[in-house]
């Protein structure tokens, strides 16, 4: 298998300045809109990124919960390698990969913790078997066999009430974003690649070689 004869040319679309809208929420959103739109699987599916006490990168997917002009939601067990590690180190990166129509999307910020409240809303909302597994699996942590999961699953689910207790554990969090990259697939890799960077109370945008 030859990996380096393996190309092929973007020619989807192209993006420019006068495409942008001025705020990058707004954009992230023109866009988002757009995906959802198609056949796409999982257009909510974003990458987060985080950092070990080392300075090892470690990256994973989640699904996007909600985007408004405060930022970007998702939700999880905070005990799991993410949450210790946004704990230690609240600095995160998104990306989200609509590889399919050439597109990416990046976005740096700082996570904040969301409060129980809205966590036990959206918990409660998910369907009742989503509740009993978050309230079996503790998240990252090892385990000897998918046979003890299930089974734990299993008398979980039969054992708790319709209302399923939400574990201290899990959790959401708001990144508040500081820099956004719009990226879209151009001919012979002369990809677009805006960059918005919030300085002094508003954002800025500029054009990034590709």
């Amino acid at each position: 298998m030859n990996l380096e004869e393996f190309r092929r040319n973007y020619s989807m679309g192209r993006l420019s300045r006068a495409d942008l809208n001025a705020c990058p929420v707004s954009q992230f959103e023109q866009w988002l809109q757009q995906i959802m739109g198609t056949s796409i699987k999982d257009p909510t599916a974003m990458i987060v990124g985080t950092c070990d006490a080392s300075g090892q990168p470690n990256q994973r997917y989640v699904l996007l919960k909600s985007v408004s002009a405060d930022g970007f939601v998702f939700f999880t067990d905070t005990d799991s390698t993410k949450g210790q590690e946004i704990s230690a180190n609240p600095k995160v990166s998104l990306l989200f990969p609509w590889h399919a129509y050439e597109r990416q999307v990046r976005v740096q910020g700082v996570a904040k913790a969301l409060d129980r409240e809205k966590v036990a809303e959206y918990f409660h909302s998910r369907p009742r078997q989503s509740q009993v597994a978050a309230y079996t699996s503790e998240q990252s942590q090892v385990i000897d066999s998918r046979q003890t999961l299930e089974q734990a699953f299993m008398r979980n689910q039969d054992e708790l009430e319709d209302q399923v207790p939400l574990p201290e554990r899990w959790g959401g969090y708001l990144i508040e974003p500081h820099s956004f990259e719009f990226w879209q697939g151009g001919d012979y890799r002369l990809h677009d690649r805006f960059r918005y960077q919030y300085h002094e109370g508003g954002w800025q945008i500029e054009r990034l070689q590709p």
